[in-house]
């Protein structure tokens, strides 16, 4: 039986507007590339809204909670891996009801200290003291009393954050994010990394869009065995592949 293979229409949006970027501003974008609301989903934010605020300045003059690597083109905002990653920081420390406000404050403070320009996707020991140390400076500075409490009183509690924060991720010998497995539970063999389909999520030795595979699926009445033999993938790949793409936003 022959395959049908279908290429998702949004995932050629989404290169095409790579491809945009690319020409226009002459970028590196081999960084990996989201629309926020990929972003949003792969991280299981139902309001990807919430992403475009965290990208802009507050006040004129202000600096964001995260200094994007692409630049706006038009009414849209993409975002690097690393992006996505310092997205999903700030995501887990609002759970916890600190404020906006002193999540850009100590973005700003840990861009200038750590002297990177991703502080809240790195991870090693220096990078993660550094980084309390600023978070309670902070605290002091805004005078957050939930993150006061948390760099004082409950500071086992942020080490367990962190220690949360860095499960699931590889990081490169200069303690940058370079790999991140988004649903270990469900889907462990399904990595997001820049260096493979400009970040889109892939599954097996061959790295293929889990995408691709989940329409490939419906193109072909559903039946996994056609698709892997189709992709020469195992069929519990494809499977995998489905079950990433159908899981629920958490």
């Amino acid at each position: 039986m022959m395959a049908r293979l279908v290429i998702d229409g949004s995932f050629l949006d989404s290169m095409i507007l790579l491809m945009m970027i690319r020409e226009a501003n002459q970028i590196d974008v081999n960084g990996g590339f989201y629309t926020v609301a990929e972003a949003a989903r792969l991280l299981g934010m139902e309001d990807h809204q919430r992403i475009s605020r965290w990208l802009q300045p507050m006040a004129k003059g202000n600096d964001p909670v995260i200094v994007r690597d692409y630049p706006k083109i038009g009414r849209e905002h993409e975002v690097s891996f690393l992006d996505m990653i310092e997205i999903r920081f700030v995501e887990h420390f609002r759970q916890r009801k600190i404020s906006l406000q002193s999540l850009r404050v100590a973005a700003k403070n840990a861009r200038r200290e750590l002297g990177v320009s991703h502080p809240f996707a790195t991870s090693s020991v220096k990078f993660q003291t550094d980084r309390k140390q600023v978070f309670l400076e902070t605290a002091k500075e805004t005078g957050d009393r939930f993150l006061l409490n948390l760099m004082t009183n409950q500071i086992e509690i942020y080490d367990v954050i962190e220690s949360i924060l860095i499960r699931h991720l590889e990081f490169d010998v200069d303690g940058f994010a370079r790999q991140w497995r988004p649903d270990p539970a469900g889907s462990p063999n399904v990595v997001v990394a820049p260096i493979f389909a400009f970040g889109q999520p892939v599954i097996s030795k061959r790295h293929i869009p889990t995408r691709t595979l989940f329409d490939s699926w419906l193109a072909n009445d559903r039946n996994g065995s056609v698709v892997g033999d189709w992709f020469r993938i195992d069929k519990n790949d494809v499977d995998e592949a489905i079950r990433f793409e159908l899981r629920p936003l958490h």
